[in-house]
């Protein structure tokens, strides 16, 4: 586990102090560079190092090898999905520290996410499950990632716990934040409805898709079912006869594991999301197809 640890510092460039049990996170400062001490009174005095100086006093960060544990899973630790795991917890503990109670619960944000998606924290994150047993909701924060200023990350229970923070007074606003973007993107698709879907607001997709006034607008106008592909994140299709029946499953086969939606078509009514069973091989019936006659479309002509 220090080995994943050590890793983590080195390639993320995150500063980390030993102890016994773990490690201490340092703070940085907002441009990345920060020189720090540890003060007996165990705070951590960070100076900006350009644009004058500021000194900013921020609560050590301690994080136990239990915590990074749980983060982890049950990889290999020397794993690059370990590696990458601990570092998102590490990143957003650290985040999360760096925030006031007021900054958090004003970015507060509701996260889709697909089950067994590479972002899903676990059970403990999930705060609504849709029916139909393949979306979960759970919450996220707006702005935590500097390089991603307008990307929502997904924050862990834990991650949570670990700095003493109860997030569910935030809930209810998230869910009525969801409905809000929910009704905006009914308008947005309205005017365009043979236009993919994409994300409004801070809700990308799949979690529009959770959305009840989505749902219910999408599926009025189709006899109460309707069938989405959404592969990635921020992009839907409804329209699947107009797209390739391979589509859906190539796209989220190339897609990066944070940014992969849905790996098959999903079925939606005014309750349920639900993904179409696996089997079949779309992509063969597609080369099976014969090829149209050369004449139909072929005409004896000066240029082609």
């Amino acid at each position: 586990m220090r080995q994943c640890l050590l890793a983590v510092s080195v390639v993320h460039d995150i500063d980390m102090l030993p102890t016994d049990d773990g490690v201490i996170v340092v703070s940085s400062t907002d441009d990345g560079v920060a020189v720090a001490s540890r003060r007996d009174d165990g705070v951590i005095v960070a100076s900006r190092t350009d644009d004058g100086v500021a000194v900013v006093g921020v609560p050590d960060i301690e994080v136990s090898l239990d915590d990074i544990a749980n983060a982890i899973g049950d990889v290999d630790p020397n794993s690059g999905t370990a590696r990458l795991r601990a570092y998102r917890w590490l990143a957003a503990r650290r985040a999360i520290a760096e925030r006031s109670l007021d900054e958090l619960a004003e970015t507060a944000r509701p996260v889709g996410l697909p089950i067994g998606h590479e972002l899903h924290p676990g059970a403990s994150w999930v705060r609504q499950r849709v029916l139909g047993g393949c979306l979960h909701l759970g919450l996220g924060f707006a702005g935590l990632r500097r390089d991603l200023p307008d990307a929502v990350v997904v924050v862990p229970t834990t991650v949570l716990a670990a700095a003493g923070i109860d997030a569910s007074p935030w809930w209810s606003a998230a869910t009525e934040y969801l409905e809000n973007m929910g009704a905006l993107a009914t308008t947005r698709w309205r005017r365009e409805p043979r236009g993919p879907l994409r994300p409004m607001g801070d809700c990308d997709v799949i979690t529009l898709l959770a959305s009840a006034v989505f749902r219910g607008a999408l599926c009025a106008d189709a006899g109460g079912m309707r069938a989405i592909a959404a592969p990635v994140r921020n992009r839907g299709w409804l329209d699947l006869s107009r797209i390739d029946p391979a589509f859906a499953q190539s796209a989220a086969a190339i897609a990066d594991d944070e940014s992969r939606g849905f790996p098959r078509p999903v079925l939606l009514t005014v309750d349920e999301v639900t993904m179409v069973s696996d089997g079949g091989r779309p992509a063969e019936i597609v080369l099976r197809d014969p090829a149209v006659d050369r004449a139909i479309w072929l005409r004896d002509v000066l240029y082609h």
